[in-house]
């Protein structure tokens, strides 16, 4: 995997676990053959890897993905019970 692409894709992504998330399933899709998404979405792929191809589509925004809103979790509290 290229270094430079890896870090030119990270700027547009921003989180590296999302990145190894977004790569590993664009290279599944690419390598698994058949079918529109097995064929790159860049134009000039040359001697590149699956990995370099899926940094390429990542970086040149042919692939899309939503980063999910953070909620901050909260504790449930429970009902106070009556003592008989």
């Amino acid at each position: 995997m290229n270094a430079e692409l890896a870090k030119k894709a990270l700027e547009k992504v921003g989180n590296p676990n999302v990145l190894v998330n977004l790569i590993s399933r664009r290279v599944r899709q690419l390598t698994s053959g058949g079918g529109a998404m097995s064929r790159p979405l860049v134009a000039d792929t040359g001697n590149l890897g699956a990995a370099d191809i899926a940094l390429l589509e990542i970086i040149e925004d042919k692939v899309g993905f939503e980063m999910p809103e953070l909620v901050e979790l909260t504790r449930p509290v429970g009902k106070k019970r009556k003592k008989h």
